[in-house]
């Protein structure tokens, strides 16, 4: 077992490797906390132009960015396998989310950010034109981990560059590599210097967080209620994605050879190394053994191994040792306490690579169901009915995400309803994603905010403002204005109660 993809942090310079061979594959310069200090001094003074050229402006240059990452495309796959380890299919699908996008917001952030006409809440005051507007925060501080050393930050950064605000990223020290190209893209279409990235582990992140004036976190929980905390102390708005513990129901009335193709990739796509990933599934008794059956012959038949850049593996490894640890951990929790593996099991030897695996007889006391796994493996637990699978989905801190399999639509949508999670897939596993104009967020543990998606993916990253001004001639003075008059008053006062108030106490009875 190697620590390949857990860099070394000296003092002025982070060092990567490939986690499925421990290859050396760069160095990158650490940013000093006093350098990030001044990468976003240099931001703000550049944020004020870049808000000023509208949403239809941004657009143009999101959209030669567009141009960029697809005549770079093979650069940026073989940048993220370099340092990730991963398939060759999963790196390139990170560049094809980031083209889609950056095309969607490009595309839709003038109409996101127009200003709002609001109804009055009384006829009393359709003598005032309500208008809500959206200003940016000058600049937002990302903060992105190891699993999508693309699509992670890409996440962040498209929408709150078309919000018109200036973006200060540190990516994972784990993967710092791939976010440097990009930034060398927004360089060389001449774009506007309203894109800096910054590396290094927590002293620079920490200075991120010092220097924003919005903060966008996605990792661990335990860095996020700290980021938190450092915000709330300095009254600085923040969103945060923490993880999850993703269920899947599997229904009597399921396809199971759907339930079973599209639970596998749910749960093992980068190496389960994914916010969204399947990381329990709960199988109604009459179809549990037959789903299990399908289930490891399936997982049996996947690929795990180093891809030459050919796309002929499907599960690549872990991103360094502590995270092959935790899957460890897990699953040899799991066995000691009664729990079964009906296929894989254990770490290969070789690499940060652990065996796809298949867990059954576990139980909500095993760590490999209260706690976050973040590697590949699908505890199965049989369950007596739906009522069964809903209490124990729920049984959990995190509430990120859910499946339910059923060839009921009405019965999926019902349940859906019942699920603590921010996102629910029927007959689909990751999908939620993908769709741009759905808010991406998390329940309980699993963070607080929407991380992106629609509307609300771009008006996060501005500061609402309410202008109210006369729809109607003014007079020189109000009712309510002073010297105060209980006559006055009292007009104001019964016309009030009678558009707002109901029944007889309309008329003052």
């Amino acid at each position: 077992m190697s620590d390949s993809a857990t860099p070394t942090v000296a003092a002025d310079e982070l060092t990567v490797r490939n986690p499925a061979s421990g290859e050396l594959v760069g160095t990158v310069a650490v940013s000093t906390p006093e350098e990030v200090a001044a990468a976003a001094a240099a931001l703000r003074t550049a944020q004020p132009r870049w808000a000023s050229i509208s949403a239809a402006g941004r657009k143009q240059w999101l959209l030669k960015l567009q141009d960029w990452v697809l005549d770079h495309a093979d650069e940026l796959a073989d940048s993220i396998q370099d340092e990730s380890g991963k398939p060759r299919v999963e790196a390139e699908v990170e560049v094809a989310f980031t083209v889609d996008l950056l095309g969607y917001y490009a595309r839709n952030a003038a109409k996101f950010l127009a200003d709002t006409a609001v109804s009055p809440h009384t006829p009393l005051m359709r003598v005032k034109k309500l208008t809500t507007t959206y200003t940016p925060y000058p600049v937002v501080g990302i903060i992105t981990p190891w699993n999508f050393p693309l699509a992670m930050p890409t996440s962040d950064l498209v929408p709150a560059l078309a919000a018109g605000a200036a973006v200060l990223l540190k990516p994972s020290e784990v993967t710092p590599l791939t976010p440097l190209v990009l930034a060398r893209g927004w360089a060389e279409i001449g774009a506007p210097p309203v894109f800096t990235v910054v590396s290094g582990s927590g002293a620079t992140g920490a200075a991120v967080v010092d220097n924003a004036d919005f903060v966008q976190f996605t990792g661990s929980g335990n860095t996020g209620r700290r980021i938190a905390v450092a915000c709330a102390e300095r009254t600085r708005p923040y969103s945060l994605e923490m993880g999850g513990k993703d269920p899947a129901i599997v229904l009597a009335d399921a396809d199971l050879d759907r339930a079973v193709n599209g639970i596998t990739f749910g749960a093992l796509t980068n190496a389960g190394q994914l916010c969204v990933s399947v990381e329990r599934v709960y199988v109604e008794a009459p179809v549990y053994d037959e789903f299990v059956n399908k289930l490891v012959a399936h997982v049996k038949t996947l690929r795990l191994g180093r891809d030459d850049r050919s796309g002929n593996i499907d599960v690549g490894p872990l991103a360094n040792q502590a995270q092959l640890d935790i899957v460890t951990r897990h699953v040899d929790d799991a066995l000691a306490g009664g729990a079964r593996a009906l296929t894989g099991g254990k770490a290969t030897g070789e690499g940060n690579f652990f065996e796809p695996t298949v867990l059954v007889d576990v139980d909500h006391s095993m760590s490999c169901i209260t706690e976050e796994t973040f590697g590949p493996t699908i505890p199965v637990i049989k369950v007596a009915d739906e009522n069964e699978a809903i209490r124990l989905a729920n049984d959990s801190e995190y509430g990120l995400s859910a499946s339910v399999w059923t060839g009921n639509k009405s019965r999926g949508q019902a349940i859906a309803r019942r699920l603590t999670v921010g996102a629910v897939n029927i007959n689909d596993a990751t999908i939620n994603l993908f769709n741009f104009a759905l808010p991406h967020g998390g329940w309980g543990q699993s963070g607080t905010g929407y991380r992106f998606g629609g509307v609300d993916g771009v008006r996060k990253y501005c500061r609402k403002q309410a202008i109210t001004a006369p729809a109607l001639p003014t007079q020189k003075s109000e009712l309510v204005w002073y010297p105060y008059s209980l006559k006055n008053f009292g007009f104001m006062r019964n016309a009030m109660r009678a558009t707002g108030a109901r029944g007889r106490r309309r008329f003052g009875k």
